[in-house]
């Protein structure tokens, strides 16, 4: 494979990645009265996010499958399509188990994304009221599982 179609595939991938943003954003924005509003609510937004997420890293996946198999063994392409599919399902794992240790501390539900090429860590945890004690909580729980620093960790509540 060669270096630029290597290019067009990622280029591909990050396409498809702004198209999801996209449709999530018109997904969950109506117009009220003529003035845009956003309208989540929070079920609907945490479940679809995850049915978003699923969809997308499967899609991912597979054009890293693909990549995988039209390369020789060995490699600059099938080494690189290969780290990226670890990195990929390493952070999903950890995206699932913050999500998980973060309801078991007594959060009604929360969403964690965990940045491909940054250091950065986004959780939006369902919270009428975000305190500071549980803030500090979610970022213990963070900084424990993915060894990141406080200015990379964002914390978003939703109600």
């Amino acid at each position: 494979m060669s270096k630029k179609r290597k290019i067009v595939v990622l280029s591909c991938m990050i396409a498809l990645l702004a198209v999801t943003a996209v449709f999530n954003f018109i997904m969950t924005t109506s117009i009220v009265d003529g003035q845009e509003s956003a309208i989540v609510s929070s079920a609907n937004y945490f479940s679809q996010y995850r049915s978003e997420r699923l969809n997308t890293r499967n899609e991912e996946l597979l054009q890293l499958d693909s990549i995988i198999a039209c390369s020789e063994k060995g490699s600059a392409e099938y080494s690189d399509a290969l780290n990226m599919k670890i990195k990929l399902t390493d952070i999903t794992e950890k995206e699932l188990l913050l999500e998980s240790l973060i309801k078991a501390y007594g959060f009604e539900d929360a969403v964690v994304v965990i940045g491909l090429e940054s250091e950065n860590v986004n959780v939006i945890a369902k919270s009428t009221e975000l305190t500071t004690d549980d803030a500090i909580l979610i970022y213990s729980i963070v900084a424990e599982e993915t060894n990141s620093s406080p200015e990379n960790v964002k914390i978003i509540p939703i109600s």
